[in-house]
């Protein structure tokens, strides 16, 4: 079973119980305008060049077999259209400023490079979450992974937008501790304006979930002059209340890391908001969500 992956990032404290590893997928349906993962959004291995790390020493002009490097007076540019994403201009790269996202693995190689974080999760509570991108959409991928990540006995959890067929959700749920359920928006239309999805499949699936009886927990990014309002806080309560089981909710402040990440990939960025959330903000919205809710809240 062959997937692919771009990053598996280790001793992650937010991403489910205890100490984690992170699996994170290529490939999303939601194009969501402040995602925090923007090369997370393509299916496809994508080149992402950083140019702070660049030191100009020229070895990928020479590397690039079909020219799509150019360095004129300090300025190193690329011709993606001419890309053909063969990762040799990532070779001898002296500022590592090159690199291709993403890459095809075998399932069982995955789980073998996790399980080397074993005695992490067994001293923490912790295991493996597999995250994105949205992991549905390699469901078959997802699947295995957690299949064998359960019989090595770990702790397994998924972060999804839930924006995928009922099907693909129910087969993952007997190898799920835990479900990391996003929430972007609770208003229908703002939720389509913001994601370019409908929100309603995924309140279906949702509830599909909490009737099944699989622990969740929901995930909620809060961004300033998008989905910061009252009437988004008190929906996100309510929404909770309704659950009978939602452990938590976790707020996830705004990052402008992104912004950043869809640069080094010849992407733009719709959010121009460039600064970290102050700490106030985040207590404040944290108040705010507590008091409406019976559900505990706290800052991922």
């Amino acid at each position: 079973m062959i997937g692919t992956v771009f990053n598996i990032q280790r001793f992650s404290v937010n991403d489910g119980p205890g100490i984690r590893t992170t699996v994170f997928l290529k490939g999303c349906p939601l194009d969501c305008i402040w995602c925090h993962n923007p090369e997370s959004k393509s299916p496809s291995p994508e080149l992402s060049f950083d140019a702070k790390s660049c030191v100009e020493c020229g070895t990928c002009l020479d590397n690039c077999p079909s020219g799509c490097h150019r360095l004129k007076g300090g300025i190193h540019t690329i011709d993606r259209r001419f890309c053909r994403l063969c990762g040799s201009c990532t070779r001898d790269c002296a500022g590592g400023a090159l690199e291709i996202i993403g890459k095809e693995c075998e399932a069982a190689d995955v789980i073998e490079d996790v399980f080397r974080d074993a005695p992490f999760f067994k001293n923490s509570g912790g295991g493996m979450t597999i995250s994105g991108g949205e992991p549905l959409f390699q469901p078959e991928f997802t699947l295995e992974l957690l299949r064998l990540a359960k019989a090595k006995e770990m702790n397994t959890a998924i972060e999804t937008s839930g924006f995928a067929g009922w099907k693909c959700i129910e087969a993952i749920i007997p190898y799920t501790d835990c479900f990391l359920f996003d929430i972007k928006e609770t208003d229908g239309c703002k939720h389509l304006q913001f994601t370019g999805a409908p929100l309603a499949p995924i309140l279906e699936n949702l509830r599909h979930l909490d009737d099944s009886g699989a622990s969740i927990i929901l995930r909620c990014p809060l961004i300033p002059d998008y989905n910061v309002r009252a009437e988004h806080f008190i929906g996100i309560a309510e929404l909770a209340d309704t659950l009978k089981n939602v452990k938590q909710i976790e707020l996830e402040p705004y990052h402008p890391l992104g912004a950043s990440k869809a640069c080094n990939i010849g992407k733009m960025y719709a959010v121009a908001n460039d600064k970290f959330t102050d700490k106030s903000f985040s207590e404040a919205w944290l108040k705010d969500i507590r008091k409406r809710s019976t559900v505990p809240v706290r800052l991922a």
